[in-house]
């Protein structure tokens, strides 16, 4: 593969035998290519300013700027990078300030190297992807935080119910226009129709929401 279509990765954590390791593991993907590491979130936020990266994997608790603030800076100043957090916290405390913070996916670090792989290629897509950890919790703890939306007023149409389940499964837009047979900007509004109703900023906050609020089968 070529090293321009590879997935360019920056690993932010403060532990350097953590780093070292998952740069180790990342490197049997031909896909992926780890260009850089960072130890705490000024020093990711530097290397963003010189190093070209699509996806950046990073940690919550560090010195200096947290996973929390990092993850919120990288969306509003480079919002084609997508944030995964990877953190050994998986209270909702903590993915649900990192969603809201603007990150892609949340994956615990105990997660299998293939389900780092693969969040990293789904979100590349353009999709979200969470660990099934995460989402059991979710599930085991139902109440709605992320919007204050009333589910019972909530009227989704069928088309908007099945965007909304493929989406949830971390599908690209592409992805969902050639499993229903539609267009590409077709999906693209029924997404942007989806956030609204759902009073959910991004993605990754619609998934919550549907999760918690059982608007998927």
């Amino acid at each position: 593969m070529n090293a321009n279509t590879r997935i360019r990765v920056i690993l932010a954590d403060d532990h350097t035998l953590f780093r070292n390791g998952l740069k180790l593991l990342l490197s049997n993907n031909v896909d992926v290519q780890v260009v850089g590491e960072a130890s705490d979130g000024n020093e990711l936020l530097s290397l963003l300013t010189k190093l070209p990266c699509d996806v950046v994997l990073m940690d919550i608790e560090m010195p200096g700027i947290n996973g929390f603030d990092a993850t919120r800076i990288i969306s509003e100043q480079y919002p084609e990078v997508k944030v995964i957090s990877l953190s050994m916290y998986g209270e909702e405390e903590y993915y649900y300030r990192m969603i809201e913070a603007g990150a892609r996916g949340f994956l615990l670090k105990s997660s299998e190297i293939n389900e780092v792989s693969e969040a990293i290629r789904r979100v590349m897509q353009g999709g979200t992807y969470f660990s099934s950890d995460i989402l059991y919790n979710v599930l085991k703890n139902i109440h709605t935080v992320v919007s204050k939306t009333d589910t019972q007023a909530l009227h989704l149409s069928q088309r908007e119910k099945e965007v909304l389940e493929l989406i949830c499964r971390g599908m690209s837009n592409q992805e969902i226009a050639d499993q229903l047979f539609i267009s590409k900007r077709t999906v693209e509004k029924h997404r942007a129709n989806l956030l609204a109703k759902t009073n959910t900023k991004n993605t990754a906050q619609l998934v919550m929401f549907a999760v918690e609020n059982k608007l998927i089968e």
